[in-house]
């Protein structure tokens, strides 16, 4: 962003105006607000993972969650050496066409170890994979796949053609040796939404959007599993890099009606712990709704990023997974859009200002 033409009242020309380089300049500088430090804090110790760092190995344990189907928990938390940035839940689905795998994970090592823990569970061979979004941790473990019908949503597809490098730099930064011989392998086939059968399961495949451009959920009408992927997150602070928040709100509301038309569906989140009923759906849109006021009304008061950074987070979601550092990530790339929205309504498109 360039300094506006128009300034605020009360404020100097140009403090709203902030750009990516002078916005990482400033979390430099600012210091959290005691919220923030004490969900630090607290969120230090309150997850858990399987992974051991020395021996690269991420201990994959699935659990069956209903007839054929298993989900694989990663560690409710942030990328990490620890956790060998394994923080996604997968699945299977087991049939007589073949193992259905839904997400392969962050590393090239995650994906074939997630082979071998399907193949201690079944004989049968995978024979089809699903990535339901663009983001690494969806289809970094791909390469384990080679040869085989991997699907994701043609937006999706071309997302990780186009973002796939920049991935694997970063998460070679954050992981280490956990993502030795990774190259990012996207999906090799669209996926087309409408309904399957996969043994005597009824699958849907529901495209849907808001956490990215093209959000893949996977409903088991057989089991009442629904894979919801990036839409739903569960006691952890949900990630926007991609985010569209309305379009967000509009795809959780979808879910939410599915998920009351039969009330014991159990939700399968990209992030954190299934679980039960619309709680996930509840609390991802609870957070949704309150950063987004967060960051209107910040701009309409004028308040420069350093300053909303200090805004005290509700006792909701202090001891969420992933707090402060996504609330941080969120902060950096999103309120620049509202600051423009105040500035220069006519230039910023996909955020109404008040």
């Amino acid at each position: 962003m360039t300094q506006a033409a128009t300034a605020v009242p009360g404020r100097q020309p140009g403090t709203m105006a902030i750009t990516a380089l002078a916005a990482l300049t400033t979390l430099a500088a600012f210091t959290l607000h005691p919220s923030l430090v004490q969900a630090q804090t607290a969120n230090a110790t309150a997850t858990t993972t399987n992974a051991d760092p020395q021996a690269l190995n991420y201990r994959l344990l699935p659990r069956q969650i209903a007839p054929n189907t298993w989900v694989i928990e990663g560690a409710v938390d942030d990328f990490s050496r620890s956790n060998g940035c394994n923080i996604i839940n997968t699945a299977f689905i087991v049939a007589p066409e073949g193992v259905l795998v839904v997400n392969t994970g962050p590393s090239r090592l995650y994906g074939e170890q997630q082979r071998q823990a399907i193949a201690r569970i079944t004989p049968q061979p995978v024979t089809r994979v699903l990535n339901l979004n663009l983001h690494p941790d969806y289809f970094f473990g791909n390469q384990a796949y080679a040869g085989m019908p991997v699907q994701a949503l043609a937006g999706s597809i071309r997302g990780m053609q186009a973002e796939g490098k920049a991935y694997e730099d970063n998460l070679f930064r954050l992981c280490g040796d956990w993502m030795r011989g990774t190259e990012a392998t996207p999906a090799n086939s669209p996926a087309t939404p409408g309904r399957l059968t996969w043994g005597d399961h009824a699958l849907e495949l529901l495209r849907l959007d808001g956490h990215t451009s093209d959000d893949l959920v996977l409903i088991d009408h057989h089991t009442g599993v629904v894979f919801a992927g990036g839409l739903v997150f569960k006691e952890r602070v949900p990630t926007t890099p991609h985010a569209d928040l309305p379009a967000w709100q509009r795809s959780l509301q979808a879910l939410r009606q599915r998920v009351a038309a039969h009330p014991t569906t159990t939700v399968v989140p990209s992030h954190g712990p299934v679980h039960v009923g619309a709680s996930g759906i509840d609390q991802t849109a609870d957070w949704l709704q309150w950063l987004d006021q967060t960051l209107r009304d910040s701009a309409q008061r004028g308040l420069d990023l350093g300053e909303v950074l200090q805004t005290p987070i509700p006792a909701r979601f202090q001891r969420w997974a992933a707090m402060p550092a996504e609330f941080v990530r969120s902060v950096t790339h999103l309120y620049p859009r509202h600051e423009l929205a105040v500035l220069q309504p006519a230039a910023a498109p996909g955020v109404t200002p008040r």
